[in-house]
């Protein structure tokens, strides 16, 4: 070693050679009152899936419940049901198209494929909730105008 460097370059170069190749993030040597550290920042990048715009007539939804609600913790484990229409989205459910209006079904109305069940207002949009399959509505679990989580138990159509 030189005396006007204090330090072995050398020896710096080795222990970042030794971080770059291991998983290290720091390392640091002493030999009586020389200290060597060298250290690295390590940036952790996250990526977040950013799903297409949904279409302007969606399609029908019946997605698994990722867990009960407590509004549907009352519906006697409706989101078990095979029948269960489950809420596509966060927002508001309507069971009538105007204030005004009869309701789209009630229990024991009968249904087809493709027919319109509900609306479900989100960002002032309103999405159109439509039967899975053709069946008897037998439970209805929203009122018109209760707000609606993702995965919520809409009404079951057996």
């Amino acid at each position: 070693m030189a005396k006007d460097t204090p330090f072995d370059p050398d020896l710096v170069r080795e222990l970042a050679t030794l971080i770059a190749d291991t998983d290290l993030t720091e390392i640091e040597v002493e030999k009586g009152d020389l200290r060597i550290r060298v250290a690295r920042t390590v940036t952790a990048t996250v990526t977040v899936p950013v799903s297409a715009p949904a279409a302007a007539a969606p399609a029908p939804v019946v997605a698994p419940p990722p867990a009960v609600s407590e509004a549907a913790a009352g519906a006697k484990a409706a989101g078990t049901h095979p029948g269960t229409v489950l809420s596509p989205m966060v927002g508001t459910a309507y069971r009538k198209p105007s204030p005004d209006a009869k309701s789209f079904v009630e229990i024991g109305s009968k249904v087809q494929a493709g027919e319109k069940v509900l609306l479900v207002e989100a960002m002032k949009t309103f999405n159109e909730i439509v039967a899975p399959r053709a069946g008897t509505v037998t439970a209805i679990f929203v009122e018109d105008g209760t707000p609606v989580e993702y995965g919520e138990p809409l009404l079951v159509i057996e």
